[in-house]
């Protein structure tokens, strides 16, 4: 997020966190995922989505947070086999 500035932490409820091995997911459920809000240009939001939603991966959701609407991204797969994080926080993850 070389070109993002940011605005502040923020927790978004009614989503879980998921570790998928390297990167984490977020889906909608019952929980609380930590965050950070960035303001970023139209390239760098473009660049995000080349990343995140080719292949159907992710999805963008827009979420309201203190600094006003933000994209969030996520995950549209199952989760079923991966370990949940139940602090929603991706720092919290176990590490192998």
């Amino acid at each position: 997020m070389t070109n993002g500035q940011w605005l502040g932490d923020f927790s978004v409820e009614n989503y879980q966190l998921y570790s998928l091995g390297h990167y984490p997911g977020a889906v909608p459920g019952e929980g609380t995922v930590a965050g950070e809000v960035y303001r970023i240009d139209a390239s760098t939001l473009a660049e995000l989505d080349a990343l995140r939603t080719k292949g159907g991966e992710y999805a963008r959701h827009l979420i309201q947070t203190p600094y006003g609407s933000a994209w969030m991204y996520v995950y549209q797969r199952s989760v079923e086999s991966h370990t949940r994080i139940d602090t929603g926080d991706w720092l919290d993850r176990e590490l192998f």
